[in-house]
């Protein structure tokens, strides 16, 4: 090996080293540093250590910070990582959270993504967090269905694929006899925690939950419809007007709401909705655009009295009728 490869080796090593093995709390001394590339079958005399963290500090770009604590203890340590500990936090916790990521495939995960800092850190995403009755998908092929999806969204070319429902058996099994659902896919949605693919069918857009889907395949030859429908479409929207991810008939809903509620329908709504005070300056009313459903009628129901439909009337009745219907079963 020439002397300029073993320097090019040297220096990976170092970088490992620094990166895995430090940080601000546990800075290493440069015997240690030599000792470390020793076990490595480096050899490195103490003095070439100074300048090799010289050059790696200023390599163009600023790509490495490499800082020395002085005094008891002290040493070298890297700064500068691709990801921010409080950063790899965020992302670990939508690892842990994600409902359609299987427990094993998390744990990989949140292990590669502690590749990121130094080992010491690596320890703080290990923590628990506390997510009650969370159900993780059994199925790893959902991985393999979302890379088709996005590759298909990429090309521009329709997919198809086998929709599921749960049975008693605890079985997955497709719908309408098994046939093949073919959509043009437009992108997809995260929404408490699962995946939803916003496709054209129909004639119109529609979400359909990506860990229901099995066999996905794009489809090269077919290209893409509904562009035009897209155009115009703000997933933000969409996703505001829709209770539990359920399709339902569109409208335009009057609600009438206890005044300590205006957070929680800012959270729903957004700000853009006006919030109208009633007379009396007890309960305020807003008009948003939802998806009328089973789903929609329980939100309301579930602030105990605190929300009332007021408008339309064929929504209200609607409601009516879900809350006798209760009423009934519960006497």
């Amino acid at each position: 090996m020439s002397r300029k490869e073993g320097q090019k080796l040297k220096l990976l090593a170092l970088i490992e080293i620094l990166e895995r093995e430090t940080d601000e709390k546990h800075p290493l001394s440069v015997p240690r540093l030599v000792e470390l590339l020793a076990q490595r079958g480096i050899d490195a005399e103490r003095k070439s250590i100074y300048a090799d963290i010289d050059t790696l500090n200023n390599l163009p770009g600023g790509r490495y910070e490499i800082l020395q604590r002085r005094g008891r203890g002290g040493g070298y340590y890297m700064t500068d990582t691709p990801f921010e500990l409080a950063e790899l936090k965020l992302l670990v916790d939508a690892v842990y959270t994600s409902k359609f990521i299987t427990a094993r495939k998390s744990k990989a995960l949140i292990e590669k993504l502690g590749q990121f800092t130094s080992r010491w850190q690596q320890a703080e995403l290990s923590r628990s967090i506390l997510v009650s009755g969370r159900i993780k998908s059994q199925d790893e092929k959902i991985l393999y269905t979302v890379d088709t999806l996005h590759r298909a969204i990429t090309a521009g070319v329709q997919v198809r694929f086998k929709y599921c429902d749960w049975t008693l058996e605890k079985r997955m099994e497709p719908r309408h006899d098994g046939k093949y659902y073919q959509v043009s896919p437009w992108t997809l949605v995260w929404e408490n925690g699962n995946y939803y693919l916003i496709a054209y069918t129909d004639g119109q857009l529609k979400h359909f939950r990506v860990d229901k889907m099995a066999r996905a395949e794009e489809l090269p030859d077919v290209p893409r419809e509904g562009a035009d429908a897209y155009e115009g479409f703000d997933v933000n929207t969409y996703t505001q007007q829709l209770f539990g991810m359920f399709n339902g008939p569109a409208k335009r809903v009057t609600l009438r709401c206890e005044n300590r509620l205006a957070g929680a329908m800012i959270d729903r709504f957004g700000t853009e909705p006006t919030l109208v005070p009633c007379p009396g300056g007890e309960r305020f009313d807003l008009t948003v655009t939802v998806q009328v459903s089973p789903q929609f009628f329980g939100w309301v129901a579930g602030f105990a009295g605190g929300v009332e439909i007021v408008g339309p009337a064929d929504v209200r009745a609607e409601m009516k009728k879900v809350l006798d219907l209760l009423q009934e079963r519960y006497r």
